[in-house]
């Protein structure tokens, strides 16, 4: 009686070795620093470091270390101060757009933790401090994009099956407006639009004429907007994922709205400058007919547009767009086959690989330029990369060249993967968590805690003696667990999480009270205390597990339904509830059994 296996000992000291284990990075703290990534072309590479090393000394500015962690260069500080300056003195070195010098933290923990997949705690913005970004999608450019759309796809229709036209366009009233020719090329027109627009409603003019007014359905335009948030969703995730920014939150907010946290970075301008260097290509065909002299000169022919090579020399290309870069799916850098000049393939979905095909089908032995578009800081860069003469038919992969370096092949690689924005969003809603508040949230949250818990501790090891001291062990073991599963996870932590780990030590405290009760109830009733444990457990394990699955449900309730720090208590909360039940069963049971198992007992200390 009151005996476990090996195995079961084992098994319970491995789970609890694990979790000290992997809650022992939050040991370490973190340290300041300085988070520096190139941009346009611009190298992370030795000679950087060594230039960076060298104005530090010669400023006079103290630093831990610095390295080159993948595509990333990383500073670490002992404080704040010297880190701002170093952010200065760096900031002097570069030009504008160069590269992105960000606030961050970095943890400290050793190489032995990081080689073992050991994480510290993912910290939200009100306990680690960071940038916060509201964005409003721009759905009225969405919907003008899908009327566009829809006008392109009609003349093609119309042209494919020989139906005249006078024109088609933009109705004042909304929606769209075709002009035919004639009565009977109403009825044609009006017979391709039912067969191949089903998204178009036809609504009959009253004035009989040859005219059809047609209505983009509004499930069509719900549908593109959707589409277009989630686009701009994936594009902002990728933006900053490939940038480094650690612990990230980006999620939608209601139809039209985009959440942006970035824990750790506090300057906003440097935050703006990370999320607004999506870039994307355009393909589009060389207007040989057209004069560039008198284009320079402001005499541009209405079907061309005037653009710039890198080198400033203009040239005039179609105003219709052979292919974007929304139908890149891939893209890596590397050097061409024959030239060894850097370059960037390129990989096509399904889709664009057919509309690419057969627009460089028709146009064999014409010029073809590629075209760099990049929003930053407000403004819109558009320049000619590369112009070559389409030598064969392209399809789904092909590589684009006319790069001044390996690096900048490399970067744009890497914005291509990124994507590029669906929508034009706005920023209509920007804050900086500063550092020192999220210190002094943290300090005051775990304070609370700490105090609570010393209360706790202390009551229980007077009223319940050696069961008492028992409980303290199991309580503080299921702290640990906690923040080793949040830290595996990555699950982030918010001042309601704090709360949430509260709660949990407090029902990992009652769930031990309930069964030190009914072994006191045993006891009093006559029974041996080797009788009285093992009833006490196993009577009060049915009520212990009644309390913590509906604490359980309504945690995964509050996760499903609800948004922010709701769902940052909802976690701690879960998770504290498994790691209580485990603890506050398995683990008193472990060490009462260890104690009192294999003895003759007279009298309980409890």
């Amino acid at each position: 009686m009151n005996q476990y296996s090996i195995w079961r000992y084992l098994f319970i000291l491995a789970i609890c070795g694990l979790g000290f284990l992997y809650a022992l990075p939050n040991y370490y703290g973190h340290d300041h620093a300085l988070q520096i990534n190139g941009l346009r072309g611009n190298a992370i590479d030795t000679r950087l470091q060594t230039d960076i090393s060298s104005k530090l000394d010669d400023s006079g500015v103290a630093y831990k270390s610095l390295k080159i962690e993948g595509n990333s260069l990383l500073l670490r500080f002992s404080d704040s101060e010297n880190r701002r300056i170093a952010r200065d003195v760096i900031g002097e070195m570069f030009g504008a757009g160069d590269y992105v010098v960000a606030f961050s933290l970095a943890s400290a923990m050793p190489d032995w933790l990081k080689s073992i997949g050991g994480k510290p705690l993912s910290m939200g913005l009100d306990l680690r401090g960071g940038v916060h970004f509201l964005m409003q999608v721009d759905t009225n450019t969405v919907k003008t994009q899908t009327e566009e759309r829809f006008i392109s796809e009609l003349k093609t229709a119309l042209r494919k099956d020989k139906v005249r036209y006078r024109s088609i366009a933009k109705s004042s009233e909304g929606g769209l407006e075709l002009e035919l020719t004639n009565d009977e090329m109403k009825t044609r027109a009006q017979g391709i639009i039912k067969a191949q627009f089903p998204e178009l409603t036809p609504v009959e003019n009253e004035s009989g004429n040859a005219k059809v007014k047609l209505d983009i359905s509004d499930e069509t335009l719900s549908e593109t907007q959707k589409a277009a948030l989630q686009q701009n969703l994936q594009t902002l995730r990728n933006r900053v994922n490939e940038f480094g920014v650690s612990e990230p939150v980006i999620q939608q907010q209601g139809i039209d709205r985009i959440v942006v946290q970035l824990p750790g970075v506090e300057d906003t301008a440097e935050a703006k400058k990370i999320l607004g260097a999506t870039a994307t290509l355009e393909f589009r065909m060389v207007d040989l007919s057209g004069d560039v002299a008198a284009a320079v000169n402001g005499s541009i022919p209405i079907k061309s547009k005037l653009y710039y090579e890198r080198d400033g020399t203009p040239v005039l290309l179609d105003k219709r767009v052979m292919l974007t870069g929304e139908y890149i799916i891939d893209a890596s850098s590397g050097l061409e086959a024959q030239s060894g000049t850097p370059a960037v393939f390129i990989t096509l979905n399904g889709k664009g690989a057919r509309i690419f095909s057969r627009a460089t089908g028709e146009r064999i032995g014409q010029p073809m330029a590629v075209v760099y578009l990049e929003r930053r800081n407000g403004r819109q860069i558009e320049e000619v990369i590369n112009i070559a003469t389409i030598q064969g038919q392209l399809s789904k992969r092909f590589q684009i060249s006319g790069l001044d370096t390996t690096e900048e092949a490399r970067t744009l690689a890497l914005l291509l993967r990124a994507g590029a924005l669906a929508a034009p969003i706005e920023i209509v809603e920007e804050r900086t968590v500063g550092p020192s508040l999220g210190k002094d949230n943290i300090e005051r949250g775990f304070n609370s805690m700490i105090i609570g818990m010393f209360f706790v501790l202390v009551f229980m090891a007077i009223y319940y003696k050696v069961f008492g001291l028992i409980a303290n062990i199991a309580v503080i073991t299921n702290v640990v667990m906690i923040v080793s599963l949040l830290s595996i996870l990555q699950a982030t932590l918010t001042l309601p999480g704090i709360a949430g780990i509260v709660l949990t030590v407090g029902m990992a405290v009652d769930a031990n009270v309930l069964i030190f009760q009914r072994i006191r109830e045993e006891i009093k009733n006559g029974n041996s205390p080797q009788m009285s444990i093992s009833a006490g457990y196993d009577k009060a394990f049915s009520t212990i597990a009644d309390a913590n699955i509906t604490t359980l449900i309504a945690a995964v309730v509050l996760f499903s339904f609800g948004t922010g720090p709701i769902k940052g208590f909802a976690v701690t909360l879960s998770l504290g509830i498994v790691t209580s039940m485990f603890t506050a069963i398995l683990g008193t049971r472990a060490l009462v059994n260890l104690l009192y198992g294999k003895k003759k007992l007279h009298k309980l200390s409890v």
